[in-house]
């Protein structure tokens, strides 16, 4: 159900979206408005989705308000001037109806709104899921299977042929090689800093020389690797004189 609200200073055009609005199904009018100042008041009161929106209205104009609304729902315009249809959609509306509307050009708008509204319903949900799914993995430790999150991370340790992950919470050995450790770690949050070392960027409380101080912890950097751990890590947040 698409939640839509109709701003028009016109009562016949506000009464004509009305109407239409109520043979079909997957529409619910929340309130109408002459101005956008009502519209705004209308945002506040209801998690609107859709917008029909006039252009020339008293106060503020609908191509003004959509230039000064961050993030507006989406946004069907309607009005008797079609000269504002290539300004509307540099505004990224999602369509324009030039009255007098009909039906079936009503009826295919709203169509693309629903459309576009389960398309970004589904992204948020693909979304969400993966954003749930990545917050954590597990790894073999002996014979068990044990869930790490990344935001527990310290630091990652390389010994021959298994690895040693060490967390707020312990360490944990397991058999893999830094390598495929490297390639699941986010690239924005961990950085190499040594051929046997990665480390939790945000846990570093200190660089000393050529060392990472993380907790109790010191981790060697090595030459290779220190010129870009001194500008990954510290170069943008660095204080100067």
């Amino acid at each position: 159900m698409l939640k839509c609200v109709v701003i028009d200073d016109e009562p016949l055009a506000r009464e004509c979206i009305t109407n239409y609005i109520k043979e079909v199904d997957f529409l619910q009018q929340m309130g109408t408005g002459s101005n956008p100042v009502e519209l705004t008041r209308l945002l506040d009161e209801h998690d609107i989705d859709l917008i029909f929106l006039d252009i020339q209205m008293p106060v503020i104009n609908g191509i003004e308000f959509l230039r000064v609304t961050p993030n507006p729902p989406m946004v069907i315009i309607t009005t008797a001037y079609p000269s504002y249809a290539l300004e509307g959609f540099q505004l990224d509306v999602l369509d324009y109806l030039v009255k007098p509307i009909t039906f079936n050009r009503f009826f295919k708008a709203v169509n693309k709104a629903k459309d576009y509204h389960q398309l970004l319903e589904k992204s948020l949900v693909a979304d969400q899921q993966s954003k749930a799914n990545a917050d954590y993995f597990f790894i073999k430790c002996d014979y068990k299977y044990e869930r790490i999150y990344f935001d527990d991370i310290l630091y990652v340790q390389a010994m021959q042929n298994y690895v040693v992950l060490f967390t707020t919470k312990g360490k944990y050995i397991t058999l893999l090689y830094l390598k495929n450790v490297e390639e699941n770690l986010d690239k924005q949050a961990f950085i190499r800093v040594h051929k046997s070392f990665i480390v939790s960027i945000a846990k570093i409380e200190a660089i000393e020389n050529n060392e990472i101080i993380i907790q109790s912890h010191r981790i060697p950097i090595s030459r290779n690797y220190h010129d870009e751990v001194i500008s990954k890590v510290v170069n943008d947040k660095l204080w100067r004189k």
